[in-house]
């Protein structure tokens, strides 16, 4: 069954670093102010965005990492993220239909997925993957709505903590991945389809 989730901060664990010895007392006085460079400018969009970003449920809080990167780098790719919807699916098996229904309603001007296959055989998982990544491209080119894949096929994964840290850091990454991919080409399709409208190409 197709879940609409409400996307709820989570508390994340960090980890603290205690120094062995403590920095000379007049360290404070001389050390330069902080000169950290500023965030990035990403460029605007001409008309307001809206994107569905459909996960599934199978090992959950490792796919989460993914939707919290992706939350926090397309806003600040200034998309809000009250603008993104969340959908939650029971395997990645099911997220091309879900893609395809969502993309019918053209409520949404771009839909991200994310999941991760694993176990079953090396050619079961990796048929599975292939499957769907296929029916989202068939997906896109039927109706130009852009869908993005963040749906994972590990050649390797065990039910370890090593494994799932490693993995939750990866879907962290392809979450940020995601969510530049998904924002410039918003951003490149909005511009062609104002020179086609403009008779340009």
């Amino acid at each position: 069954m197709n879940q609409m989730l409400q996307d709820a901060p989570t508390d994340t664990p960090t980890d603290t670093l205690t120094a062995a010895t403590s920095p000379p007392a007049d360290m404070s006085a001389a050390s330069p102010p902080d000169e950290s460079p500023p965030a990035p400018s990403h460029p605007r969009f001409s008309k307001p965005q809206r994107i569905a970003f459909v996960q599934s449920a199978w090992h959950r809080d490792v796919v989460a990492e993914c939707r919290v990167a992706f939350l926090d780098e397309i806003e600040a790719r200034n998309i809000p993220r009250d603008r993104v919807d969340i959908f939650e699916v029971p395997g990645s098996f099911e997220i091309p239909l879900h893609a395809q229904l969502l993309a019918k309603t053209r409520r949404y001007t771009a839909i991200v997925a994310a999941g991760l296959v694993v176990d079953g055989g090396i050619y079961r998982h990796e048929f599975v993957a292939d499957t769907v990544i296929k029916a989202l491209m068939d997906v896109q080119l039927r109706t130009e709505v852009p869908v993005f894949s963040a749906v994972l096929t590990p050649q390797q994964f065990h039910e370890t903590q090593a494994h799932f840290e490693f993995f939750r850091k990866h879907f962290a990454t392809k979450g940020i991945e995601v969510a530049t991919a998904c924002a410039e080409t918003l951003l490149s399709l909005e511009r062609l389809r104002g020179q086609v409208a403009a008779g340009i190409v």
